[in-house]
């Protein structure tokens, strides 16, 4: 059966352009009343206009869908709940939150400076934090929401000159994970994809000709079936191209070394304790 969103609501930040975009046209089309926040900024978090929001609820209206803008920073404590009550005020409920928003600021290590880290986390993983604390009430009152977390391979696998993103993005796994044992009660269904896709972010990161069989458009698929109703719970969803695949925090079985275990005797067992051959997912 196709997957539709009559009667529900979603807000997409940073959907002014790319993946956000993508996000927000498809579940518009699909039936949902969209709210398009982007605060309208460069790649790095600089400056801020609201033209691309609006451009994007122009393409929503023209198809025949309902959507608003906003440009709130998804840092901003009180401009989100702004942007919950506006929400609330002109549809009257909150279903889906996808959190999109995000800037890079890429340096090795050596050269990175704390302000780059401080401001990248803000972004992606204080935003998101800050974004879903504002919703989480309302879809506990509704017993019923969605939440998908933008992830990345940076931060499940690492990339060299990505340490402030890998670490904000690994965060937000932690943070998924939590969210899926509390919000279980009230069937708010929390869920991460990790894309690549060609967007502004990323093209100066690959060769155009891996670009072109990037469309962000490819990765939406992915993150449409997160928002909808029979979505899974604390799932990664990796998606790149068209192509879609897991990835999960595993553990392997304990060897007990006893009471008494010496930094030796770890090392002595270190080939048993480090068998991933029979490693599982722990139940949530």
């Amino acid at each position: 059966m196709s997957i539709d969103f009559k009667g529900k609501v979603a807000i997409v930040t940073g959907a002014g352009g790319g993946l956000g975009r993508t996000h927000a046209l498809e579940l518009a089309k699909r039936g949902a009343k969209v709210v398009v926040n982007d605060l309208g900024g460069s790649v790095d978090g600089l400056g801020g206009s609201s033209e691309a929001a609006n451009k994007v609820v122009a393409e929503i209206k023209a198809a025949g869908g309902e959507a608003i803008s906003n440009g709130s920073s998804v840092t901003d404590e009180t401009a989100v709940a702004n942007l919950v009550k506006q929400t609330m005020e002109a549809f009257g409920r909150i279903d889906i939150l996808v959190n999109n928003a995000g800037i890079l600021r890429d340096k090795s290590f050596k050269k990175m400076e704390v302000a780059d880290a401080k401001i990248v986390l803000d972004v992606h993983l204080m935003g998101s934090f800050i974004c879903t604390k504002a919703v989480w009430p309302i879809m506990s009152e509704q017993n019923y929401g969605r939440i998908v977390m933008t992830t990345s391979p940076s931060g499940l696998f690492g990339n060299f000159g990505q340490a402030n993103y890998g670490a904000a993005k690994l965060g937000l796994v932690g943070f998924m994970n939590t969210l899926v044992i509390e919000g279980k009660k009230n069937d708010i269904r929390i869920n991460a994809i990790s894309p690549v896709a060609a967007t502004r972010m990323t093209e100066n990161l690959m060769p155009k000709e891996m670009l072109d069989k990037l469309g962000p458009e490819l990765v939406t698929a992915g993150v449409v079936f997160l928002c909808s109703t029979d979505a899974p719970n604390g799932s990664i969803l990796q998606a790149m191209g068209g192509q879609f695949h897991v990835a999960a925090v595993m553990e392997n079985e304990m060897v007990n070394l006893g009471e008494k275990a010496t930094a030796d005797d770890v090392a002595a067992n270190w080939a048993k304790i480090s068998d991933l051959s029979k490693a599982r997912v722990r139940p949530k």
